[in-house]
């Protein structure tokens, strides 16, 4: 990386790189063949400020009343040293816990510094490890390198002990009702907490044991119904540690994306910013919206060109190696040849235009 550092500074323009957060990490996962985002994210390129730079502001966020509301469902939940969590492990997943001692990471003597807080979780899970005591960590301060370079991960999660594994608790305040929770929250939620997982397992094999004395399982905590009374549910995150460690591995060959760069190119602000944006390739799907700053600026870039991917993954998947409308339309009315490893698409898409032209027959 030291090879290569200068070249990530030029990216950013000399500006700082950006600290990753659980949330940032997380959004990796969900695009992982966008090289714009891959490039920007081992820089540490601050995509929020090139976004607005560029006259197209994140449209995402957290209103302040949902962060209130999410730091009182929290603090009800961890209240008198989790007492009321762990009477819901016992109770709701009939889990058989023992009385626990409990640790507060957030603080240190006073001393809320990364370098301190991560030493003292470092110490206290090596002694959990080994004595296999059942003990609750709240807020351990975790760290997971990305692109070579450390994040730092301030978890609002408990890292609880039983059976000699470690479970990450990931505490949200969406409603969970009649046992269902809006899917699109709940999976980021799932990518968040494997983030966590990865780090904490990461840990534990720098303390010389088996990183899957970290479960796979997480316990998801949200407020019942309406109510503020919590609920737990446990969700298998493997499908998600599987593709964040996919995409950490990718930012870790950062020479290999950098290679595929224009010479000179950087990301800072100014008259060639869209210019030197658009020399990286996008990967854009509508559900990038929800999840990356860059968002909008693809999005428009992406309806300029008619890529197939403004439609939506599952269309640019089902239109495999077409990457224009105008370029499936064509191959639709045979206006255009099909290259030989087109050819089962454009038959597809044939197809599919004689059942539309005869659904509107039928229908006039």
């Amino acid at each position: 990386m030291t090879d290569t550092a200068p070249d990530l500074d030029r990216l950013r323009g000399g500006e700082p790189a950006r600290n990753h957060d659980a949330r940032t990490i997380a959004a990796l996962t969900s695009n992982p063949g966008c090289a714009r985002r891959g490039v920007m994210d081992a820089a540490g390129v601050d995509k929020d400020a090139v976004a607005r730079a560029l006259g197209f502001p994140a449209p995402f966020g957290q209103s302040q009343f949902a962060i209130t509301r999410g730091n009182a469902f929290e603090a009800q939940v961890k209240a008198d040293g989790c007492a009321e969590l762990l009477t819901l492990l016992r109770e709701r997943l009939g889990l058989d816990v023992p009385e626990v001692a409990y640790d507060d990471l957030e603080v240190v003597a006073g001393n809320d510094g990364r370098e301190l807080r991560h030493s003292r979780t470092r110490r206290l899970l090596a002694r959990a490890l080994e004595s296999g005591e059942g003990t609750l960590f709240d807020h351990p301060l975790l760290r997971l390198e990305i692109a070579g370079c450390p994040a730092y991960l301030e978890p609002d999660v408990i890292a609880f002990q039983l059976a000699g594994r470690l479970h990450v608790i990931e505490i949200k305040s969406f409603a969970v009702v009649d046992g269902q929770a809006e899917p699109e929250q709940v999976a980021a939620a799932a990518r968040q907490s494997a983030v966590y997982v990865l780090a904490l397992r990461r840990l534990v094999a720098e303390l010389g044991h088996d990183p899957a004395r970290v479960s796979h399982d997480v316990f998801l905590v949200c407020p019942e119904n309406f109510s503020n009374r919590p609920t737990a549910t446990p969700l298998d995150v493997r499908p998600q540690l599987a593709v964040l460690e996919r995409q950490l591995a990718r930012l870790t060959r950062v020479e290999e994306l950098l290679a595929e760069l224009p010479d000179g190119l950087t990301f800072e602000p100014g008259e060639a910013l869209a210019e030197s944006v658009r020399a990286v390739e996008a990967r854009y799907a509508p559900e990038c919206m929800s999840g990356c700053e860059m968002a909008l600026f693809c999005r428009d870039e992406a309806r300029a060109c008619g890529a197939t991917g403004a439609l939506g993954r599952s269309v640019r998947d089902d239109l495999g190696g077409v990457d224009t409308i105008g370029t499936a339309l064509a191959l639709a009315d045979g206006s255009l040849s099909p290259s030989d490893d087109l050819v089962e698409t454009a038959a597809q898409l044939r197809a599919a235009a004689r059942l539309r032209a005869e659904a509107l027959h039928g229908a006039a």
